[in-house]
């Protein structure tokens, strides 16, 4: 797992803060990126997971329609709210363009689960201002705070 945390960031300047746990405390709205129905898909179960900790789910995938009750959007441009976390379950080289759009939708963290790593993509996010997980899974890692994060 590597996190990278743009410089100025609050949560950085304080001492032996877990950038984790503050990303996953501030970002309540997490769109995920290639977010399958089939329940069978990492993707599914992950993301079903974060829902039932209270996060608001986003599917992105121009294959479906609508994804553990939520509408599911071609693109991050299409949907109409803010987001926090893209959350990225494609190939690591898909991930530059979902960084690109990440971008310009003005997110806050780009998170790649485990396994997908893309060194250019990450540069360019933190470069643009956002937090960059690569290689690690979004469930794991909420399980792992799921005490510090009630508080």
């Amino acid at each position: 797992m590597r996190v990278l945390v743009p410089e100025g960031l609050e949560f950085e300047a304080k001492s032996g803060a877990d950038p984790i746990a503050e990303i996953l405390k501030k970002s309540k709205t997490i769109a995920v990126v290639g977010l399958s129905s089939n329940p069978m898909r990492p993707s599914f179960g992950v993301t079903e997971y974060m829902q039932e900790a209270g996060y608001r789910i986003i599917p992105v995938n121009p294959n479906e329609r609508e994804v553990l009750g939520e509408k599911s959007y071609a693109r991050l441009e299409d949907v109409p709210e803010k987001i926090g976390i893209v959350n990225v379950f494609r190939r690591a080289e898909e991930v530059p363009a979902v960084v690109e759009s990440a971008i310009r939708i003005g997110a806050k963290v780009v998170w790649m689960q485990s396994g997908v790593e893309n060194k250019a993509a990450a540069e360019k996010a933190l470069a643009a201002g956002l937090v960059v997980v690569e290689d690690a899974c979004i469930l794991v890692e909420h399980r792992r705070r799921a005490e510090e994060l009630k508080r």
